[in-house]
This record gives C-alpha cells, sequence and structure tokens, in this order.
C-alpha cells in the first residue's frame, strides 16, 4: 500500500530551507561566471547565457544528491527505528520521502529545462563565433588555438555554420552527445511517472525509472570533455582582462603587457555530490536483493469477498511492527515487479499477511497464481514462489504513542489499521495497563457492502474483549456505507430496529453516506481538550485534504489545548 506522509506535505521549514540552498547555489554560481575575472573573456563569446547555464548546473548537481535518498527505505526504516536520533518531528519528515523525492524530481526538471535552454543559445553563439569576421574581439578570441601553444576558449574548432554546425556539437562532442541522453531519459522517466501509468502500467514506469542508471552515468560524464573554458590563474598574472581588452589586435608577439591569453575548463565536479548517494543507494539494493532471496512459506490463502484475497505468511527472522508494508514479487506473474502492501496481521502473531484487492493485471495474475480462482483445495506445494523486501516503517507505527487516535479508512484502504486494531485486541488479552492509547475513533468508508465481510469478525472480536472487560468505550466505530440502491435502503430500513447491524453483525448500526467530519473533529475536540490526538488516513487525496483542513482548524494555539496531527498513507 504504500509509506505513510505526514500532512499533506512536507514541514514549512524543510521547504524554505531547501529552496533557500537551491537560490543560494543559484545566485552563488551566477555572480562567479557573470562577474568572475576568470570568464571576462568567455562572457565575450557566450554573452548573459554563459552564467545562465552555470547556476542551474549547480542546483542540478545539488538536487541530483538528494533525489536518491528518499528512496533508500532501509536507510529510512534505520533511522526512523533509532530513537536516538529521530524524534516524532523528525521521524514525520522521514515519513514524507516520496513527497520530498517527488519535489527534488520537479526541481531538476526545472534546473535541467534552464540549463538545455541556455546551452542551445551558448552552442549557437559559439558556432557563429567561428565564422565571425575578422577585426572583432570575438573573431580574436575564437581564435586562439589554432595555432601551436595555445589553448582554446572556443571549444567548437569547426567552421560549420548553423544549423549544422551545432548539430556537430550535440552529437560529436561528449557534452553534447551526454546532454541529448540524460535530458530524454529525465523525460521518459518524469511523464512514466504519473498514477495513471504507475497504476494502469506498472512495467513501463519500472522500466523507464531504471533510466535513472543512464541518466547518472550520463550526468557524471558530462562535463568530462571540460568544454566551459576560462582564463588560468596564470594567465591572468600576465595577460589583465580590463587592461588588454581593447588591444586585442596586439596580443602576442612582441606586446609583452598582453600575450596570447590561456584557457583551461573546468575539472568535472558532478561525481564529488553524487558519489556518496549513489554508494548508499547500490549498498540499499544489495540489501533488498539479499533479503529476496530469503525464503518465504506461503502458509494460507484466503479468498473475501469483493474481488480480496488474503495471503498469510512465515519468513524466517521476520519482525514487523503495526501498520509497515513490504514489498512483495512473484516471479510467476512477473520477475521484475515488486508491488507494496501494507501488513494486516499483527506484531503478536506468529505468521505476517496481507490483503490484495485486484485491480491490475498483477494481482489478477497473483491471484490466480495462488488458484483462488478455483474451487477445489490447493495444495501447499502448488504455490507460487514469494519474495518479500521489508518490512519498512511507516507513520502509522506512532499510533500507541498517542492518548487519542482517530483512524479512517476507505475502502481497501482499511487495511493499515487491521494490524492496529489487531495489536490492541493482543494487548488487552495479555496486559492492557501497558497501552498508552487509551481512546480509539475508527472510521470505515465503503462503497459496497460486501467488502465489510473480512473486516467484520476483526471488529466483533475487539467489541466483545472490550465489553468482557468493562471498556466498550475504548473504541468507538462508525461504518459508513457510501453507495446503495433504493432497494437495499428500504432492506436496512426493515432491520433497523435488530440488536445487531444487518451487514456486519456488530452492535454499532452501520450509517449511510458520509461523515460530516467537521462535527466529528468538534466532537472529539470537546471531549479530548488537553490531549495529541493522531489522525491516521489511508485513503484518497480529496478526503486527506478534508481531514488536514480539519486537523489545523480544530487544533488550538495553546500549547496545553488539543493538538490534532494528520498523518496519511501514500499509495
Amino acid at each position: 500500500m504504500g509509506n505513510w506522509i505526514v500532512n499533506e506535505g512536507l514541514s514549512i521549514a524543510v521547504i524554505i530551507v531547501w529552496l533557500a540552498l537551491n537560490g543560494y547555489l543559484f545566485w552563488n554560481f551566477y555572480l562567479f561566471y557573470d562577474e568572475g575575472e576568470a570568464y571576462f573573456y568567455s562572457r565575450k563569446l557566450y554573452g548573459s547565457f554563459l552564467a545562465l547555464a552555470r547556476a542551474p548546473a549547480a542546483c542540478l548537481n545539488f538536487n541530483c544528491m538528494l533525489i536518491l535518498l528518499p528512496v533508500c527505505r532501509n536507510l529510512l526504516s534505520f533511522l526512523r527505528g533509532s530513537s536516538a536520533c529521530c524524534g516524532r518531528s523528525i521521524r514525520r519528515q522521514l515519513d514524507r520521502n516520496l513527497t520530498f523525492h517527488k519535489m527534488v524530481a520537479w526541481m531538476i526538471a526545472l534546473h535541467t529545462a534552464i540549463h538545455t535552454v541556455a546551452h542551445l543559445f551558448n552552442v549557437e553563439n559559439l558556432v557563429d563565433a567561428r565564422v565571425e569576421a575578422n577585426g572583432t574581439i570575438i573573431a580574436a578570441l575564437t581564435a586562439i588555438g589554432d595555432r601551436d601553444g595555445e589553448t582554446c576558449l572556443n571549444f567548437v574548432r569547426s567552421k560549420e555554420p548553423n544549423p549544422i554546425g551545432g548539430i556537430n556539437v550535440a552529437f560529436t562532442f561528449l557534452a553534447g552527445l551526454t546532454g541529448v541522453v540524460i535530458t530524454l531519459a529525465l523525460i521518459l522517466i518524469i511523464t512514466s511517472s504519473t498514477k495513471t501509468i504507475r497504476r494502469s502500467y506498472f512495467e513501463v514506469f519500472w522500466f523507464t525509472h531504471h533510466l535513472f542508471v543512464v541518466f547518472f552515468i550520463g550526468l557524471v560524464i558530462h562535463g568530462a570533455g571540460r568544454i566551459v573554458r576560462g582564463q588560468t590563474p596564470e594567465s591572468r598574472k600576465e595577460h589583465r582582462p580590463e587592461n588588454c581588452e581593447r588591444n586585442f589586435t596586439e596580443w602576442g608577439g612582441n606586446n609583452t603587457l598582453c600575450p596570447i591569453p590561456q584557457f583551461a575548463g573546468n575539472p568535472p565536479g558532478t561525481w564529488q555530490w553524487v558519489v556518496a548517494p549513489m554508494v548508499l543507494y547500490v549498498f540499499e539494493r544489495f540489501i533488498r536483493f539479499w533479503r529476496s532471496q530469503q525464503k518465504v512459506v506461503i502458509t494460507k490463502v484466503v479468498t473475501h469477498p469483493f474481488k480480496t484475497y488474503e495471503l498469510q505468511m512465515k519468513k524466517k527472522g521476520f519482525k514487523m511492527e503495526v501498520g509497515q508494508y513490504v514489498f512483495v514479487q512473484c516471479p510467476a506473474v512477473s520477475k521484475l515487479e515488486w508491488h507494496p502492501f501494507t501488513l494486516t496481521s499483527a506484531p503478536e502473531e506468529d505468521f505476517f499477511s496481507i490483503h490484495i484487492r485486484i485491480v491490475g493485471d498483477w494481482t489478477e495474475g497473483l491471484f490466480k497464481a495462488c488458484g483462488c480462482d478455483k474451487t477445489e483445495f490447493q495444495d501447499a506445494w502448488k504455490l507460487p514462489k514469494i519474495a518479500v523486501d521489508g518490512p519498512f516503517g511507516t507513520a502509522s507505527e506512532d499510533v500507541f504513542s498517542y492518548e487519542v487516535a482517530m483512524l479512517v479508512g476507505a475502502g481497501i484502504g482499511v487495511t493499515p489499521f487491521a494490524s492496529v486494531l489487531k495489536s490492541v485486541w493482543y494487548k488487552y488479552l495479555h496486559d492492557a495497563s501497558t497501552l498508552r492509547l487509551k481512546k480509539i475513533y475508527f472510521y470505515w468508508l465503503c462503497r459496497d457492502t460486501q467488502a465489510f465481510e473480512w473486516f467484520a469478525d476483526l471488529l466483533q472480536s475487539l467489541e466483545t474483549q472490550m465489553q468482557e472487560r468493562n471498556n466498550a468505550d475504548f473504541l468507538s466505530y462508525n461504518i459508513y456505507l457510501t453507495g446503495w440502491d433504493e432497494s437495499q435502503a428500504t432492506a436496512f430500513s426493515l432491520h433497523h430496529d435488530q440488536e445487531k447491524d444487518v451487514i456486519t453483525g456488530l452492535k454499532q448500526k452501520t450509517l449511510y453516506g458520509r461523515p460530516n467530519w467537521e462535527n466529528e473533529f468538534k466532537t472529539i475536540s470537546s471531549t479530548h481538550q488537553s490531549s495529541r490526538v493522531g489522525v491516521f488516513l489511508c485513503g484518497p487525496e480529496s478526503l486527506a485534504e478534508t481531514l488536514n483542513k480539519q486537523s489545523i482548524a480544530n487544533s488550538t494555539v495553546d500549547p496545553r489545548g488539543v493538538h490534532f496531527i494528520f498523518n496519511k498513507e501514500n499509495f
């Protein structure tokens, strides 16, 4: 199901720091190339586009350093589980890893566009400079390097005019060729990362996203040609540009005050930015591969209504916390695809389980591979081989650190809370005094009545357990049916006075329509006037926006008052 994002986005402080660093790098490098003495003559050839190309290049290095870190899941889980380095506020930032990953990706796209457009003008200017008529300083600068003992400023040595000259630069120079390759790779990566592509054509997303390998290789060697050249420090001691600019026709020869200037390109520096995260990511992939090779045994397959099925599995050394997620691969369905699923089992159980709803080719393929489409009993040895990577930490691990929790699930989005509620049940069976959590408000919104069936047994067990221990008020749950027809509504009204609900079999009756969230939040805030309330959602973005706004609106300014802290699972 993915990992959790707390609140709608990153904290304002993180965004401001990140944007400030981008702004600093951009402005600092822009001034360096726009005003630096070493690039005095370079600006004569390139014009203002020199600085406009180099400034975003610095920002690209910085953001390419960051882009891999949010997808190092094992690193994030390690940091999240280390209380020594990560308090709750820092853990909440780590839970927004994919949001930050996407923001950095868009920043890379922006700076790539600026860098590319600026260099298109630069190449045009350099090619034009090679055919410049003699008698201008541009002609004099671009001719340096034609004779022995000179180092060129203009890396374009052919005198082919545009557009042929520009095309030659794009496909015959390392910088041009790698620039084309990494730009195309970036375009494919971004355009295939939309939600529609990810859900409907996952293999397209998977293959194109792994073009990041091509992107990083091209990025590292992009500057190896050293085509952006400036005057060397030794040359500037003998040839002061501000003094010699006007005497360009007299450079060299017997003119000891203005010898011919010498130029050199900057050594490639991108590798210094990206080598550490690249090593971390390689290590991350090694860990994933090692864990994926560990044997996983499917102990039970359960088919539920509403195109949902459950896999119960065992794996040596597997340890989990509530609400964590794993990545699952089935080679019989696809040797490449790994899909995230929230664990629905509790840490106290001797197996781990996931609930899968059929929403695409892969989930349907696994459904058939497990024999769920057959009526006869399936032998265990016929079940497919499964690889599992994880578990990985999520914000839902913090649910027991609040005194009050609101759990909101929409449709199959109820799965994370199965783990939470099961764990609550086991804790009550053994020692409820260790629970800091004193109250749970549970909301489940679903369109189809059949979808309630697989979850109703858990709620019934928990409901009975709370009543036996005289703590029925611990769990307040509300189940909302958001889709029904007129005949169903008539049938429901006829059975409304029965002791148990006609749909779920629970004492709490199913409600119809959608919750009035404003009233729900106001009721909870008035009941718990000095509590921190954790609001956990697994559902659509529209509902997330509503709950986030209500969390903000109903939190008091007084630090001693009620505060709602919103957490959302990111698919």
